[in-house]
């Protein structure tokens, strides 16, 4: 079996190939993909090629980790049925094409241990599953009724607003892109100049800017934590006597874990987690190369969507 598939030949070239696919196993499932997102922060990075050393990096790649499809087949020992829709976060199938992250084709092979059944209601939105899973394990020391600070207003950004929000805080954005300060949130979303907060117990940075640190550490408040959520390609750095004077904890978010899935599912599925608004742009696969450059290019594209339904 082979699947047509994105391929990041190098930085900045892209081809749309067939690939024959790893045969799946007992314990895997093959899943027919409908949609699969861009993120604009690791994906990013290896259009451009500033990647910084990760495993399994090199090219040629295959990327893309906020996958949904159709299961065509199951495997007995795989746990899922044909027909179900499930969430891909990733694939590893193409034998000596790297997955990094290996969801962006027409059909994967993934164990079924790795799928997450979703509710064929949510459509296209279920690739957000990933980056809500991302914003679920950032999220850090929420007091009802208290501000929290969040530092970027793209998709991750508002979804760990939305998440605050769930848990009874008050989020507080900053964003530096007018674009992406415009319109009703239910939450003031700010230029950072503008915020005339004194000081956070908890800020989150989503915007991957290595060299922010010091204006939050700024705008810490005794004890306070600073998360960072974002993908860095610079090293960080920072000023240690304001640090020291507050006693600021810096902690890294890494990549989601199965029970953050698993919690943003259940939130999704009772309604008090909303994916809407968050998916800008749209277009089919066979356009890749054209919707990979809008998503990292146009700041008015919070998600692009591939749609793969068109090819077999």
């Amino acid at each position: 079996m082979d699947a047509l598939a994105v391929i990041l030949e190098r930085p900045e070239r892209l081809a749309l190939t067939r690939l024959p696919l790893t045969e799946a196993g007992a314990a895997d499932a093959v899943v027919a993909i409908a949609w699969s997102g861009i993120s604009t922060g690791t994906e990013r990075l290896l259009w451009s090629g500033r990647m910084p050393a990760f495993p399994g990096m090199g090219y040629p790649l295959v990327p893309g980790y906020e996958s949904v499809g159709t299961v065509a087949w199951a495997g007995p020992e795989s746990g899922l049925r044909t027909g179900e829709t499930v969430f891909v976060p990733g694939a590893r199938c193409f034998g000596e094409v790297r997955g990094l992250f290996g969801g962006a084709a027409s059909h994967l092979v993934v164990p079924g241990a790795r799928l997450v059944p979703v509710s064929p209601a949510l459509g296209e939105r279920a690739c957000l599953i990933a980056l809500a899973a991302t914003a679920y394990r950032a999220l850090s020391g929420v007091t009802p009724g208290e501000p929290a600070l969040i530092v970027g207003h793209g998709v991750l950004g508002r979804l760990l607003a939305r998440l605050t929000r769930a848990a009874g805080g008050q989020p507080v954005v900053w964003e530096t892109s007018p674009v992406r300060r415009d319109g009703e949130f239910g939450y003031p979303v700010l230029a950072p100049g503008e915020d005339p907060q004194g000081a956070y117990a908890t800020i989150t940075d989503a915007s991957g800017d290595a060299s922010g640190l010091d204006t939050l550490i700024a705008r810490l408040a005794p004890g306070g934590e600073i998360v960072l959520a974002g993908f860095y390609e610079a090293p960080l750095a920072f000023a240690f006597p304001p640090a020291f004077l507050r006693e600021a904890r810096i902690r890294v978010s890494a990549e989601f874990k199965p029970g953050d899935l698993a919690a943003v599912t259940a939130l999704i599925t009772g309604g008090r987690l909303s994916l809407d608004g968050l998916i800008t742009h749209r277009l089919p696969a066979a356009r890749a190369e054209e919707a990979y450059r809008t998503a990292f290019g146009d700041p008015a594209c919070l998600k692009m969507i591939l749609d793969w339904r068109a090819c077999s």
